[in-house]
């Protein structure tokens, strides 16, 4: 058996699998901020599924951790985690050093990659596009993650298609996040409700002129980082998954319109049958938490 930790920004799910991915068990819980909290988080959600399952912590043959920030491939160091408080920390380490068991750390969007690969039944190349607070993508090809050379492939959120767009917190002006991200798009609706993103779908459904532009200004940055991940890496699939993912075909149906936009325009990009490419996530699937066990099992681990 083998434990899948999603440590996000507000709730950690963590999971049993076995040595093929198949789920045994899953919990969720509130995460801590900072890195003590972190850490606290995961021993605790180790040792919950521990008493879930009715086996003793060393039963599992490793940890895989799934979490915000860049983490440098092989290394279980954390850094830039910004919604977690978290500078910098040896996640890795320190945890193989309290649960006795071999661990291995993963950016929380790359992990999903592997989720979705195994929950998909992957082949070829796919890519999970991630729309949430962020934009980002995994990239697997033969079961494997492409990590590059210091862990930032598939950073998509951050290419510029639009050097006149709006200025994005990385510095630079119109990236993909600037248009496509959940935290962008509440923002420019500015509407103070508890899912901003899904009010202005509905207003957008009801009319809305502004809604309807800053609908159709998502599906554009989405569909341009679709064209981005076939051009660079020709995924056979890319999947959608993130919190914006919740509007299930319906955000599905604004992308689909944008890349056939663009497709109308360039026999290029209408050979490449980009629409056809693109599907969501199986809804409520914990892809993440899955894709860390696989983490755990195939990647150099501590401990």
């Amino acid at each position: 058996m083998r434990v899948g930790l999603d440590i996000g920004g507000t709730k950690t799910d963590a999971v049993v699998v076995t040595d093929d991915g198949a789920l045994l068990h899953r919990l969720r819980l509130v995460t801590g901020r900072g890195p003590e909290a972190v850490v606290e988080t995961a021993v605790e959600a180790v040792s919950r599924l521990s008493d879930a399952v009715a086996r003793p912590i060393d039963v599992f043959t490793s940890v895989g951790v799934g979490i915000p920030g860049l983490i440098v491939p092989g290394t279980g160091r954390v850094t830039h985690a910004v919604n977690l408080d978290v500078e910098e920390l040896e996640l890795g380490a320190i945890l193989a050093q309290r649960l006795g068991v071999p661990v291995a750390v993963e950016n929380d969007v790359k992990a999903a990659a592997l989720g979705a690969w195994q929950l998909l039944d992957g082949s070829g190349t796919m890519a999970y596009l991630n729309l949430g607070t962020g934009v980002a993508a995994g990239i697997v090809t033969d079961g494997r993650l492409w990590q590059g050379s210091s862990g930032v492939a598939g950073e998509v959120g951050h290419l510029s298609v639009d050097p006149l767009g709006d200025r994005c917190g990385c510095g630079q002006r119109g990236c993909v996040e600037t248009m496509a991200a959940g935290g962008a798009v509440s923002a420019a609706w500015g509407a103070d409700v508890a899912l901003p993103v899904l009010d202005l779908f509905d207003h957008a459904d009801a009319g809305d002129p502004r809604a309807i532009a800053l609908r159709a200004r998502l599906g554009r940055g989405a569909a341009a980082a679709v064209r981005i991940l076939t051009l660079t890496v020709d995924a056979d699939d890319i999947v959608l998954g993130g919190g914006l993912t919740a509007l299930g075909e319906r955000l599905l149906v604004v992308i689909r319109e944008a890349l056939a936009e663009s497709a109308a325009g360039s026999r290029f990009v209408a050979s490449l049958q980009l629409e056809q490419r693109v599907r969501l996530v199986p809804t409520g699937s914990p892809v993440a938490a899955i894709g860390a066990a696989l983490v755990g099992r195939g990647e150099p681990s501590h401990g």
